[in-house]
């Protein structure tokens, strides 16, 4: 499906002149780019944990990598950027995980793919090499953007990070409230919220010029600005 049939639960939002989607499946599309964003994947986080001795269920590689096919298949981007941390760790790089990422990968083969290395890839190391995933140091600049893992400032880009896996907590009557993933931009970047499962969130502060965007269920909205 093109993004002239991008359904009611995305978000449209204006960044460094350009319209991109906010996506209920905590992904970042560029229609005029036809580049789709993911930060902070963490392929085989369980797999780390389980070699730790931790009894966590498995299953989540497979699950990241069919939500992946799911975007591809409804976006047909040309290039997908991972913004860091697409494996946890060294111990991630198990017969099992490296078996279904190569399948997987086998049957986007004619999609580009780019990797903005994060503080993980420096300790789990590049995908190798069949991947076929061009591996880079941040900041790598597309079109507008200043594709990197870290928030931070950028001279003539707008920047598109990770790193944080933000969290927003929305608070209903009484003592009730939730804590969802966001999305949250400030005057030049924005920061994606982990597109992997099993990865947790931080609660990210207030501040001037600072938007929130909750994703619940399988919908983005605006949390109206602060005070």
């Amino acid at each position: 499906m093109t993004s002239s049939h991008l359904t009611a639960s995305t978000l449209a939002v204006q960044w460094a002149g350009e319209l991109l989607h906010l996506l209920p499946e905590r992904a970042l599309w560029w229609p005029g780019g036809r580049v789709l964003f993911i930060a902070d994947l963490h392929i085989g986080k369980a797999a780390t944990y389980r070699a730790l001795g931790q009894p966590v269920p498995g299953g989540t590689t497979q699950e990241n990598l069919a939500r992946l096919d799911d975007l591809i298949a409804r976006h047909a981007p040309g290039h997908i950027v991972f913004l860091g941390d697409f494996l946890h760790a060294a111990q991630a790089r198990t017969p099992q995980v490296l078996a279904a990422l190569e399948a997987w990968r086998s049957t986007h083969a004619d999609l580009a793919m780019t990797l903005v290395r994060g503080n993980h890839d420096s300790r789990a190391g590049d995908p190798p090499a069949a991947l076929g995933i061009e591996v880079v140091d941040e900041p790598f600049l597309l079109g507008p953007f200043a594709c990197c893992h870290h928030p931070q400032s950028h001279a003539t880009h707008f920047v598109l990070a990770g790193h944080l896996h933000p969290a927003c907590r929305l608070y209903g009557r009484g003592r009730d409230s939730v804590r969802l993933p966001c999305f949250v931009s400030d005057a030049r970047q924005a920061v994606l919220p982990a597109f992997g499962e099993f990865t947790g969130g931080w609660l990210m502060e207030t501040a001037p010029e600072r938007r929130f965007y909750a994703v619940g269920g399988e919908t983005v909205w605006a949390l109206p600005p602060s005070d």
